[in-house]
């Protein structure tokens, strides 16, 4: 049986130092996330702490072992962050950060540093407290480029780094809750071809802004039509509907799809003149039961863009940034759906890990307590997370438990709560123990 106090105060006892380290890890002086500073803080941080492997693999993802078994176990914290936007809409300095009695401020340490701090702690107390299961490794990995494409680094460590965990644990800011899925995205252009004119003359020519806003209005019926039978364009809400998707009861567990136009872009010989050419990207939120082939083929089917044919080309987008390694590594702008069912093992585990040590609410400073103890403690993440890759592509059981707040990311006065990195920390450490004593 497991000691759940001595687990306590094992993590209680490392508050200093996980506060210490999560500052070392923000201290940033550039205007965004310096990867290669980040991950060399951290691999130095897991040499001190004694880890028995830290490598850093040519994509840049800093990965540290204790124990030796075949079986792995990993926590994933991915360390990039965006920039800070305008610096007014900040109270302190992002990168010096603030600190008080209960909170840590700075740009990341929601979303998502702390995760890497608890991970790394939880690990060390797994060591220290002899909980690593016979035959297994713990695997800690801050991963990198997450912020520009969500699982691409996953998809290196699967695909390059040949490493296959039994189950992964996702350390993005969950608010207390234990999150077992989100929705998932994908990248869309459409191109629309015309045939430009002088503008004093627009017959002549064929103007492809004016094609564009008729496919745009079918786009934005996806967005807001229902599903009756009488509706040409059927709405994405659909997908909620048994009628239309089998895996109906998830889909309502994670939200129906949206779509939206993000950008726009045309061509034309002069601003005298009719626009030859005309393309949008749009962000596609996907739920359970959709796929990339299903949402390109919905933009293919829609009444303008079959209306416009062979002048209409629907794509998906790629991704092909070098990392800070100069590691280059496409994919497409493609996120699955992925939910781990709330019966499965791994989720069960998870929740009773927290119930033996804090109880079946969620937890948090006092500032927060009363808005989690309101909310459920399984739940999904709004956002998007590396779990695209780690259960949307390739099908490895993925959980989420994290410190901070969804809420935080990508705002400006950013925090974090120091009670969530030592609740995780001492949660990553019992859960190894549940999931093979089950």
């Amino acid at each position: 049986m497991l000691d759940y106090n001595k687990i306590k105060e094992a993590a209680q006892s490392h508050e200093k130092a996980m506060i210490a380290f999560l500052r070392d890890i923000v201290k940033d002086p550039g205007e965004s996330c310096d990867e290669k500073a980040h991950i060399d803080t951290i691999a130095a941080e897991m040499k001190k702490l004694n880890f028995d492997e830290v490598t850093i693999d040519p994509q840049g993802n800093v990965i540290g072992y204790m124990g030796d078994g075949d079986k792995i176990i990993a926590y994933d914290a991915h360390i990039d962050t965006v920039g800070i936007g305008n610096l007014a809409n900040w109270d302190f300095d992002p990168y010096k950060g603030y600190e008080n009695e209960t909170e840590i401020g700075g740009r990341g340490v929601s979303d998502q540093c702390g995760g890497i701090v608890s991970a790394v702690y939880g690990a060390r107390i797994m060591k220290d407290l002899d909980l690593i299961p016979e035959g297994c490794k713990i695997m800690v990995v801050g991963t990198v480029q997450e912020e520009d494409c969500d699982g691409l680094c996953w998809q290196y460590i699967i695909r390059e780094d040949k490493i296959h965990p039994e189950f992964v644990v996702s350390t993005e800011p969950t608010d207390g809750g234990i999150y077992r899925g989100h929705r998932g995205r994908m990248e869309i252009r459409v191109d629309v071809q015309g045939i430009s004119c002088h503008g004093s003359a627009p017959e002549r020519g064929d103007n492809a802004i004016y094609k564009m806003a008729d496919i745009l209005q079918d786009v934005r019926s996806l967005n807001e039509n229902d599903d009756a039978d009488d509706k040409e364009i059927k709405g994405l809400v659909k997908m909620l509907n048994p009628k239309y998707n089998k895996g109906y009861e998830e889909a309502r567990f994670l939200g129906k799809g949206t779509i939206t136009a993000s950008e726009i872009f045309y061509t034309s010989p002069s601003r005298c003149a009719v626009a030859d050419s005309c393309s949008v990207s749009l962000d596609r939120r996907m739920t359970f039961g959709e796929t990339w082939e299903s949402c390109l083929d919905e933009i293919r089917e829609l009444p303008n863009v079959k209306k416009y044919g062979d002048d209409v080309k629907v794509s998906m987008y790629h991704y092909d940034r070098p990392s800070y390694t100069g590691c280059v590594y496409e994919i497409e702008c493609y996120f699955p759906t992925w939910a781990i069912p709330e019966d499965h093992p791994v989720t069960q585990s998870l929740i009773a890990a927290h119930t033996s040590l804090y109880g079946d609410k969620r937890i948090g400073a006092e500032a927060v307590t009363k808005e989690r103890e309101a909310r459920p403690l399984t739940d999904k993440w709004t956002f998007s997370t590396n779990g695209v890759t780690i259960m949307g592509r390739n099908n490895i059981p993925c959980i989420g438990f994290g410190p901070g707040a969804e809420a935080q990311a990508h705002a400006p006065n950013e925090i974090t709560w120091k009670k969530d990195l030592v609740t995780c920390a001492a949660v990553y450490a019992a859960l190894p123990y549940n999931y093979f004593n089950k």
